[in-house]
């Protein structure tokens, strides 16, 4: 369900008073949320139904677009709204959950997310190769990429890295697409060889490709930065008790296993976070 109307983020106690919580999630972003025939699906979406579930409240869901950046969509879906529309999320799903990115400073040196609370990773992210063993039996490193083709999504982490990287080496076996799914489509063809992106969005879609060809790279990704981050949840600061109580079911999906339940629905990639081992 989407609001279209205008709303504030919520305390506890009023979420449970009006017996609704409002969950935004990330707009057409398989395998976290997505529309199937007109039903929302995902691994967020899931999660979000858990949560309404345990708060004995109904779901609603804010569909996000992102904007150029993270602190952009906490601005415009937790603490002050859209420019247009001014709908307020309770809670965010897929936000950073990194103890720099929340200590973040501007120019100034003020916090530039002090109205965020960021809480309850529930996955650990990381980058992805799939190739084509026919024509590349296995990525042993990076630098093969100077010789065999790849593609990445245009204006991603992997695109730029794949453009620039190791001098820019591998600029010119790299190819560009609008999603990661028509980058897919590229390599089925023999377009590319192979094709780079977010481990779970690399992971659910290749449900859909021969796995006896197509296969998993277990690679190491030098000079990109960060090889790993978790993901978690965000509320607006005044409301940590709302997230006190989201956090224990988030805890609690993971620990019994649930949580890895929901990524394995959707053939997706799971690791769990370091904060609960």
């Amino acid at each position: 369900m989407l609001t279209n109307s205008k709303s504030n983020a919520r305390s506890l106690d009023d979420i449970v008073e009006s017996g609704t919580i409002r969950i935004a999630v990330y707009n057409d972003y398989p395998p976290f949320s997505f529309l199937e025939e007109n039903e929302a699906k995902g691994i967020d979406i899931d999660i979000a139904n858990e949560i309404a579930r345990a708060l004995e409240v109904t779901l609603e869901l804010v569909w996000m677009t992102p904007g150029e950046t993270t602190e952009d969509d906490f601005r415009n879906y937790l603490w002050k709204g859209h420019i247009i529309h001014r709908i307020k999320a309770d809670v965010m799903m897929r936000a950073p959950n990194d103890r720099s990115f929340s200590q973040k400073r501007d120019d100034v040196g003020l916090l530039v997310n002090e109205l965020v609370h960021m809480f309850a990773p529930y996955h650990r992210e990381s980058w992805q190769i799939i190739h084509n063993t026919k024509t590349l039996p296995e990525v042993e490193t990076m630098g093969m990429f100077q010789y065999h083709t790849i593609g990445a999504e245009i204006d991603s982490i992997p695109h730029f890295y794949l453009t620039s990287a190791f001098g820019g080496r591998l600029r010119e076996k790299t190819s560009h697409y609008a999603t990661n799914a028509l980058a897919f489509d590229a390599m089925k063809i023999g377009e590319i060889e192979a094709v780079m992106g977010l481990r779970s969005q690399i992971s659910y879609l290749s449900q859909f490709v021969d796995s006896s060809q197509f296969k998993l790279a277990a690679n190491a990704f030098p000079l990109i930065g960060k090889q790993k981050w978790d993901i978690g949840l965000a509320v607006h600061n005044d409301y940590r008790a709302l997230s006190y109580e989201v956090g224990d079911v988030i805890t609690a999906l993971v620990i019994d296993g649930k949580m890895q339940a929901i990524f394995d629905k959707y053939s997706t990639v799971y690791e769990m976070p370091p904060y609960y081992q």
